[in-house]
C-alpha cells in the first residue's frame, strides 16, 4: 500500500481532474505579451526563498537566447500556491512558481497550473518518482528541480559515527543515558505526521491504499490500520519515558527541536536538507546518516519531497513560460543548481557525478530515499494533516490511546474529505 521508490543516489534523484477556476486559453506565443500590459519583463518567476542563486546563470543564458527578460522573485515555496490564488486573478501573480509536489493535486482541481506538452525525452531525464509527482491523471503539470527526505543529524562532539545506533531502540536506550546527563539523544517530531509516517509504516501503516491503476484510492485510509497503530504504540513510548522534552510537541515543537540542537543539548535529530546551513551556522560539528531501523527491523521510512517549476493557469505568456521551465530544469543547470544550493536534482544522470556523490548529505538522502514513499500529492491528502498531528499529540501527551485518537482521526478526515467534494 505504500509507495516506495528505492533508486540509489538518486533513486530519489534516479528520485482529468476537476479544471475549477483557473482561466483557459491564456497560452501566447507572444513574448512581448507582458510588455503590452506594461510590464518591463517578459516572464515573472517565483523561486524559492534564499535559492535565487541557484539559477542566475541559467536565466541570463535564457534572456540572451530568446531576447526577453525575466524579472525574479524569492518566496517561500510553500506558499506561492497560496498566493497565486490572490495574486492570479489580479493579473500580478507569477508566470513560473516552484511549488511541494503534494499541493500539485489540489492546484490542478483547483485551475491555478496549466498542462504542460513534455516529450518522452524530456520525461526520461528524471527519476521515475520525481517525474510521477508531476502527474495527475496522465498529464503534466510541472518538470522537478529538486528532492528531498528527512535523514538524521548527529552532534559529532557528542556522540561518534562509530557509536550511532543502529536502530530505534538502541536509540531508545542511549537517550535515557543522555537525559540521566541533562541533555537529550534522539529527538525527532512524532506528534507530526510528517515524521510520525516514518515509524508507522515500518510497522505497515498508510495513509491512502491504491486503487487496481496504481492511484492513491482516497476511501482507503490506513491511518487506524494495525500498522498504524503499532507504530504510534512504539512512539509513545519515547514520550512516556520523557526522552522528549514537553515543549517538542504542537506548533513550536520544531522551534525546541532545533534550537536544542542547535545548542548541542541534542545528540541527533531527525530533519530535513533544509537545515544542512543552519546548523553549520550554528556552529555544530554534525554528520548526517540515512535514518535507522525500527524495533521490528524494517529500515524506518520517510516521505519523499519534490520540488518542481510550474506554470501558472494565468500566465498571458504561457508557452514562453513552458519553454523557461523545461530549460532551467535540464541536466546542465539542475548540476549548477545543485553545486550553488546543495539541493539533491532529480536528473537522473547525475547520480553518478562524482561531486554529488562525495557529498554526504546528498549521499545520506540517496540511501534513505530507497525506504522511502512519495508524499501523497491528491487533494484528499489536504483532509488529513490536522486531524492526524491532533491524533498524535493526543498520543505523545498521554491523554488518549493510539487506536482511540487514530480512529477518531480517520473519522474526521472522512468527514472533511467528503465535505470539500460537494
Amino acid at each position: 500500500m505504500k509507495k516506495h521508490f528505492g533508486i540509489g543516489l538518486l533513486s530519489l534523484m534516479a528520485l482529468g481532474l476537476l479544471v475549477g477556476c483557473g482561466p483557459s486559453g491564456s497560452a501566447s506565443s507572444d513574448s512581448s505579451s507582458s510588455k503590452k500590459n506594461n510590464k518591463d519583463y517578459d516572464l515573472l518567476v517565483w523561486e524559492d526563498k534564499d535559492k535565487k542563486a541557484g539559477i542566475e546563470d541559467a536565466v541570463k543564458a535564457f534572456e540572451k537566447e530568446n531576447d526577453v527578460k525575466i524579472k525574479v522573485v524569492e518566496k517561500e515555496y510553500g506558499g506561492q500556491l497560496e498566493d497565486l490564488r490572490l495574486d492570479g486573478p489580479a493579473g500580478t501573480g507569477a508566470d513560473v512558481i516552484t511549488i511541494p509536489s503534494d499541493q500539485i493535486g489540489t492546484a490542478v482541481t483547483e485551475g491555478l497550473l496549466k498542462e504542460m506538452t513534455v516529450s518522452d525525452e524530456v520525461k526520461a531525464l528524471y527519476t521515475e518518482s520525481a517525474m510521477k509527482s508531476q502527474i495527475v491523471d496522465g498529464k503534466v503539470y510541472g518538470l522537478p528541480k529538486a528532492v528531498e527526505t528527512q535523514i538524521l543529524y548527529y552532534n559529532k562532539d557528542l556522540i561518534s559515527e562509530s557509536d550511532l545506533p543502529k536502530t530505534t531502540d538502541e536509540w531508545f536506550d542511549v537517550s535515557k543515558k543522555f537525559v540521566a546527563d541533562g541533555k537529550y539523544g534522539l529527538l525527532a517530531l512524532w506528534d507530526q505526521i510528517y515524521y510520525a509516517q516514518g515509524i508507522m509504516s515500518s510497522y505497515g501503516g498508510y495513509i491512502f491504499g491504491e486503487d487496481k491503476d496504481g492511484n492513491y484510492d482516497a476511501d482507503d485510509l490506513g491511518l487506524a490500520s494495525k500498522g498504524s497503530i503499532e507504530g504510534a504504540e512504539y512512539i509513545q513510548k519515547f514520550y512516556k519515558e520523557g526522552l522528549f522534552p514537553s515543549g517538542i510537541i504542537g506548533d513550536q515543537g520544531i522551534t525546541v527541536l532545533d534550537s536544542l540542537f542547535s545548542e548541542g543539548k541534542a545528540a541527533a535529530v531527525i530533519s530535513g536538507p533544509w537545515n544542512l546551513d543552519p546548523y553549520k551556522k550554528a556552529g555544530i560539528n554534525y554528520g548526517v546518516v540515512e535514518l535507522p531501523l525500527t524495533a521490528n527491523g524494517e529500515h524506518m521510512s520517510s516521505f519523499i519531497g519534490v520540488k518542481s517549476y510550474n506554470v501558472s493557469s494565468y500566465s498571458k505568456n504561457a508557452e514562453l513560460a513552458e519553454k523557461f521551465v523545461t530549460f532551467i530544469t535540464n541536466e546542465e543547470n539542475s548540476k549548477v543548481r545543485y553545486e550553488k544550493t546543495l539541493e539533491v536534482p532529480a536528473v537522473a544522470a547525475l547520480a553518478d557525478d562524482a561531486e554529488v556523490k562525495e557529498n554526504e548529505s546528498a549521499t545520506a538522502i540517496a540511501e534513505q530515499s530507497k525506504y522511502a514513499e512519495l508524499t501523497p500529492g491528491i487533494t484528499a491528502m489536504n483532509s488529513v494533516w490536522d486531524p492526524a498531528n491532533a491524533a498524535l499529540q493526543t498520543i505523545a501527551m498521554d491523554k488518549a490511546e493510539p487506536k482511540e485518537a487514530l480512529t477518531q482521526a480517520v473519522a474526521q478526515i472522512k468527514e472533511a474529505i467528503a465535505a470539500s467534494q460537494k
